[in-house]
């Protein structure tokens, strides 16, 4: 039974995980509404899920200011918190968990999303990606740097958001601080060009993240807070490593351990590193004796690779995202060991419920 650890429950806290299978945060553009609104469509989505023994839900805006893509849902507008409720409704009504990923992207935005606003960053650094808007993807511009003001309003902006996802019912969330949105455009050299408290030295970049988090004690409890890190990206969205990042990311995960959180998520390269002198290979390896608190470890996971990452304590729980995509019963799929559904790529963004919520289920 090498299985077991897979399926065996997880006290997550207060919370009880019925295994420690988690589905990813996964963009899937599928609120083509001018609410920004998640739909009865999400709702069967998400409880088609609802078997993993936590859901993380698409990253969900946390102001006007923080979109970065089109038809993506929000939670800062009394009818996005009450279209919220229908799914996490949904989802506690087959027995599940969800927490609600909240998002700013920072720089990776663009004028069209934001009613003519320049995007808001750290420094006035163009990311040289693209963003996708109503008019397709378009090159992203220069940002404006945001003050000590802006600063602090976002800071307001993400406790506002955690109120709101637990009035919507979610049962904790999850701070997207990876993958070269916001935060992580504070915590890069590349992308923080700042003189004041907020950049130079390491602990100075870290510390909107930080701020962010005393905040949200003031309406949510730690142990209701998650917050996910991408150590070794490069390249991606603006963000590039040098010789400080590693020891930026060892000092915010020795300093998480202050905070009595939900879990720290974090993921395994995304692309190849091996020409990276400052990159470190095995992720959950390398972090897994700074964090004393729940590693949750992501990036194309299959069940054999997942039960040796728990069973070598490298992690504690492991998310899957494109496996759920395409199969919303993959818990049962692994334990049978059956035949996983391939997910179709160009069905990830496109409205409606093809690839969404039309992928069949093993008594299918």
């Amino acid at each position: 039974m090498e299985d077991q650890i897979l399926f065996s429950q997880y006290n997550l806290k207060d919370i009880t995980l019925a295994n420690r299978i988690v589905m990813a945060p996964m963009t899937r553009s599928r609120s083509d509404n001018d609410e920004k609104v998640a739909t009865e469509l999400t709702a069967e989505y998400y409880a088609q899920r609802a078997t993993a023994g936590l859901i993380i839900s698409e990253g969900t805006f946390v102001s006007p200011q923080g979109i970065g893509y089109i038809n993506v849902p929000s939670i800062y507008t009394p009818q996005q918190v009450e279209a919220w409720k229908i799914v996490t409704n949904a989802v506690h009504e087959k027995g599940g968990k969800i927490f609600a990923q909240i998002w700013h992207v920072g720089a990776i935005s663009h004028p069209n999303l934001l009613n003519g606003k320049l995007p808001m960053a750290p420094s006035a650094v163009n990311p040289n990606t693209q963003a996708f808007t109503g008019n397709g993807f378009e090159d992203t511009v220069t940002p404006k740097a945001m003050t000590k003001e802006d600063i602090q309003q976002t800071i307001q902006d993400f406790k506002k958001a955690a109120e709101n996802a637990l009035e919507a019912g979610f049962d904790g969330v999850e701070l997207h601080a990876a993958n070269g949105y916001l935060f992580h455009q504070f915590f890069s050299k590349t992308t923080n060009l700042r003189t004041d408290e907020y950049g130079g030295s390491i602990e100075n970049r870290a510390r909107f993240l930080f701020e962010t988090l005393d905040a949200l004690k003031e309406v949510i409890s730690y142990n209701k807070v998650g917050v996910r890190l991408n150590p070794t990206l490069h390249k991606v969205l603006g963000a590039t490593m040098d010789e400080e990042s590693i020891p930026t990311f060892e000092y915010i995960v020795n300093k998480l351990n202050d905070y009595d959180l939900a879990y720290l998520h974090l993921t395994e390269p995304f692309a190849p590193i091996d020409d990276l002198p400052f990159a470190i290979k095995e992720v959950a390896k390398h972090f897994r004796p700074l964090y004393k608190g729940t590693l949750m470890i992501n990036k194309s996971f299959d069940k054999e690779k997942a039960i040796k990452v728990l069973e070598d304590g490298d992690a504690d729980l492991v998310s899957f995202g494109v496996p759920f995509i395409a199969n919303p019963d993959l818990v049962e799929r692994f334990k049978q060991n059956a035949e996983l559904n391939e997910a179709v790529s160009s069905t990830f963004y496109t409205p409606g419920p093809k690839g969404y919520t039309d992928y069949p289920f093993l008594n299918q």
